[in-house]
């Protein structure tokens, strides 16, 4: 039989966040970002779940291919636009739209050849300090696309650096609002964060567009100040496994590489058909949670490239063969949101699906 781990994409859950996104930002079109490979989970898998989105925004041509080869009629959105001069060529027979950040991307466009104009996006740089025109060169950019008989219609874009914390996005506003006063033209600002957060309150961050990333995928975009409970999101990606080995410890007795946990008593634990090779964090350390049948309990010890070990003291009828959840939906309506994991790696959400490696089965549970 095959190794029994598996990753479990939920298309259900997709198309639930989705709704969610929607309802926090009325009146607002929605863009299902679906950028490194639909963050982990596989765009062909994850379409289904998505199509009810106004548009797909994504970050290659490869990418938009692969939602038109689905049957995707509607918008697509290139977030960092064109990388060399070429590729508008694949923007005009596909229709897709595309962001615009540098002056190269404008010298591109006028000496582009094509019989229907392109819709734009200008994006400012606001102070996240990536992507983006500065402000004082930002109406200068606009004039220029507006003089272009390859230009459409041009949205006006920025993308928040802070929507999740303290600091929030005020600054931000201010230097969008300043850059864009008497500009015509759609707007589209609103990453996870602020569309959770602020978006139903202050339609001028919601703008016209919304861009909801993590926040479909089932992670939350401010935790752990709110989990993805509290925003009513559900977790679409499961990671899981099972029990195949089961050892007891006496006390004093350690375990895994570097015997970086030793047993203050005696305990059973169990051997995980997973590890970093799997694309589990190896880093997470002992205390990290984890599912077994259902209880949560932890991971103990360091983890090594096919396999973690997990204490069974919580679980004292578990054995060979036990269902692990690594991340995402348990058995019995359990859950173990992908956020509580990250936290205890030192990392984030969007990092474990991403990671997911090749090797791991990937099937559609719906």
């Amino acid at each position: 039989m095959p190794r029994p781990i598996q990753a479990l994409i939920h298309t259900d859950a997709l198309a639930h966040n989705l709704r969610v996104a929607r309802a926090a930002a009325p009146d607002a079109k929605v863009w299902a970002v679906v950028k490194a490979n639909a963050y982990g989970h596989g765009i062909e898998r994850a379409y289904p779940g998505l199509q009810s989105a106004d548009g797909f925004a994504l970050l290659d041509l490869a990418e938009a291919e692969r939602v038109r080869a689905l049957g995707w009629r509607g918008p697509i959105l290139l977030l960092e636009g064109c990388f060399e001069a070429r590729d508008l060529e694949l923007c005009s027979r596909l229709n897709l739209w595309h962001t615009v950040h540098t002056d190269e991307q404008i010298d591109w466009l006028a000496t582009h050849k094509t019989t229907w104009p392109h819709r734009v996006f200008l994006k400012l740089n606001s102070g996240m300090n990536r992507l983006g025109f500065q402000p004082a060169a930002f109406r200068t950019a606009w004039m220029r696309l507006s003089g272009l008989t390859q230009v459409d219609e041009i949205t006006l874009m920025t993308h928040f650096s802070d929507a999740d914390g303290p600091r929030d996005v005020a600054h931000q506003m201010a230097a969008f609002e300043a850059a864009c006063e008497g500009l015509p033209g759609e707007r589209t600002l609103a990453n996870s964060a602020a569309t959770l957060r602020l978006a139903a309150s202050r339609p001028e961050v919601r703008g016209d567009w919304v861009r909801p990333g993590i926040a479909v995928y089932g992670s939350s975009p401010d935790f752990p100040q709110h989990s993805i409970a509290d925003w009513g999101l559900r977790p679409t990606q499961t990671l899981r496994s099972r029990l195949i080995a089961v050892q007891q410890l006496q006390a004093g007795a350690s375990v895994g590489y570097g015997s970086t946990f030793t047993a203050a008593s005696s305990m059973r634990i169990g051997v995980v058909a997973c590890g970093y090779a799997d694309g589990y964090p190896r880093h997470a350390p002992t205390g990290t949670p984890v599912l077994v049948d259902g209880v949560r309990t932890r991971l103990v010890g360091r983890v090594s490239m096919d396999m973690i070990t997990v204490d069974l003291t919580p679980v004292p009828d578990a054995g060979c063969g036990s269902d692990v959840t690594l991340w995402g939906q348990g058995p019995h309506g359990t859950q173990l949101p992908i956020d509580e994991v990250a936290r205890a790696a030192g990392t984030v959400g969007y990092e474990l699906m991403c990671a997911v490696a090749p090797r791991v089965p990937v099937a559609s549970a719906d």
